[in-house]
C-alpha cells in the first residue's frame, strides 16, 4: 500500500538521494533502476509518415491509405503516456531516447517509433536539464540510439548540443561513477550515444548500452530470455533487461483496433512478479537497469528501486559484543 500512497503523491522524485549510506559508493550500473521503454512515444504525431526503416509492408499500405495505418501504428507504438518531467517524479532515471530525421522536419531532429514525435529533441532535452536543476542529487542516463535518416552533420550538431546543454552535469566516460562521486563533482547525467564515432571524439559520451529484449509478446518468453541471458552472465558496466512485449507487423495490421497498452496491462502483473525476485550488482545475475512500458500505471518504479535495499540486507554488517570490563569485539556475520 505504501508504494500506490507514494505513487499517488508524486511518485519518487528524489529516490536517490535518499539511499542508505551502504550504497553511496557502489558504482551505478550495480544498482537497481527504472527505466522507460521508448521514453518519447507519448507524443507520436499521428499525421507524420512511417519510419523508412519500418517494414515494407507498412510503407507500402502507408502510401496507398494513411489514414487507417498511422491511427493504426499510433496505438500500438505508444508505450508510454507521460511527459519526461512527470516521469522523473515516478523515479525513471534511464531514457531511450530514439532520434530521427523527420522528412517534413527541416533542420529540427525528433523522436520515433513507427512514426514521428510532435516534440523535438532539443525540447525534451531541456525538460531534462530543467527537472535536474531542482533535483540536484539526482543522476538519469540518457540512452541515444537508432538515429532514423541522420547525417554526420546532424550527429555533430546533436553530439555539441548535449554537452553544451548539460556541460559540467555530464558524467565522463572514463570514470566508474557512484551517487557519493557524482555529487561531489555535480555531475548528474550519463549520456550514451550509439555511434562509436562520436563516442571516439568525445569523451563526455558512453558507449551504446547493451539492451536486452525478447522480441515477443508473451510475457512467459520475455521472462524466458532475460533468465537465458542471465545465466550467460551479466555485461560490464551499464545494461538494460526490458520487460517490454513486442508485436511484428502483421500483427499490428491485423488488429487495427486494439493497442499496446491493453497487451501490456495484461502481462503485466507476471512480468511485475519476476522483476520483484531479482537483485542488483555485479555479480551472475545481478539487475542493472530495468525497463518497462506505460511506466505510470504501476508501481513498477518502487517496486525497482526496492530491489536496491536488497543490497542493504544482504551485506555483511558489523556486530559488535561489549562485554563489560573488556574490550570491544567485532566481527563480521555473513
Amino acid at each position: 500500500m505504501e508504494d500506490e500512497e507514494r505513487l499517488q503523491l508524486g511518485g519518487n522524485p528524489d529516490w536517490m538521494s535518499l539511499l542508505p549510506a551502504e550504497l553511496l559508493d557502489v558504482p551505478l550500473w550495480n544498482l537497481a533502476i527504472p527505466g522507460s521503454h521508448d521514453s518519447m512515444s507519448f507524443c507520436l504525431d499521428v499525421s507524420s509518415p512511417v519510419l523508412k526503416s519500418e517494414p515494407r509492408l507498412l510503407r507500402v499500405i502507408d502510401r496507398l491509405c494513411p489514414c487507417w495505418t498511422r491511427p493504426c501504428i499510433y496505438r500500438w507504438a505508444t508505450t508510454q503516456q507521460s511527459v519526461l518531467s512527470d516521469q522523473c517524479d515516478l523515479g525513471i532515471r534511464f531514457f531511450d531516447l530514439r532520434i530521427a530525421r523527420k522528412p517534413s522536419g527541416g533542420g529540427k531532429l525528433f523522436f520515433a517509433h513507427g512514426i514521428y514525435t510532435l516534440i523535438t529533441v532539443k525540447e525534451a532535452l531541456g525538460e531534462l536539464a530543467t527537472w535536474l536543476d531542482t533535483h540536484p542529487k539526482e543522476i538519469i542516463i540518457i540512452a541515444c540510439s537508432h538515429f532514423e535518416s541522420l547525417t554526420d552533420e546532424d550527429h555533430c550538431q546533436l553530439a555539441d548540443y548535449i554537452i553544451s546543454l548539460f556541460g559540467k552535469k555530464l558524467c565522463s566516460s572514463e570514470d566508474s561513477p557512484t551517487l557519493r562521486s557524482c555529487w561531489c563533482r555535480g555531475q548528474q547525467v550519463v549520456v550514451s550515444y550509439d555511434d562509436q564515432q562520436m563516442v571516439l571524439q568525445h569523451p563526455e559520451l558512453w558507449t551504446g548500452i547493451p539492451y536486452w529484449y525478447a522480441d515477443s509478446s508473451d510475457p512467459k518468453k520475455v521472462i524466458a530470455y532475460l533468465e537465458e541471458q542471465k545465466h550467460k552472465g551479466r555485461p560490464d558496466g551499464f545494461y538494460v533487461s526490458g520487460l517490454n512485449l513486442t508485436e511484428d507487423a502483421a500483427y499490428i495490421l491485423l488488429h487495427p483496433l486494439q493497442d499496446m497498452r491493453t497487451l501490456t496491462l495484461r502481462a503485466l502483473s507476471l512480468l511485475l512478479r519476476w522483476a520483484s525476485e531479482q537483485q542488483p550488482g555485479g555479480g551472475a545475475g545481478g539487475l542493472n537497469v530495468l525497463c518497462c512500458d506505460f511506466v505510470d500505471v504501476s508501481h513498477f518504479c518502487s517496486l525497482v528501486i526496492r530491489l536496491n535495499y536488497k543490497k542493504v540486507l544482504a551485506a555483511p554488517r558489523a556486530v559488535c559484543t561489549v562485554p563489560r570490563a573488556t574490550a570491544e569485539k567485532c566481527w563480521l556475520l555473513p
